[in-house]
């Protein structure tokens, strides 16, 4: 049995996070999923994901909505989900609850 060299090994694991930050994407823009929920779950696939990017993937929120939204949180639209501290996403989740109108939400697999 042979193992893959460390290179490919780092390709397939980058191809699978873009695959599931893929589908995930693709659940907040159909609204199966909150993007609060995404935020309070901190799924591994989200770690690398900046928030613009999580905020860009729901219906009817292009870039200047999300750098609106952010503004007054004091949050980047850069800043990476895996950095939020529990503070940050507790504050991050909760506004989006009141902007989007979304309650409590499983993220459906």
């Amino acid at each position: 049995m042979t193992t893959k060299p460390q290179h490919m090994q780092a390709l397939d694991r980058a191809n699978d996070v873009r695959l599931a930050r893929a589908a995930l994407k693709r659940k907040v823009a159909a609204g199966r999923v909150a993007a609060a929920e995404i935020v309070e779950q901190a799924p591994p696939e989200t770690e690398t994901m900046t928030i613009a990017e999580l905020l860009t993937s729901q219906r009817r929120w292009g870039s200047i909505r999300a750098r609106k939204f952010l503004a007054p949180l004091a949050l980047s639209e850069t800043k990476r989900l895996g950095t939020l501290t529990p503070r940050q996403r507790s504050m991050l989740a909760d506004e989006l609850r009141d902007v989007t109108g979304h309650g409590e939400e499983q993220i459906a697999a």
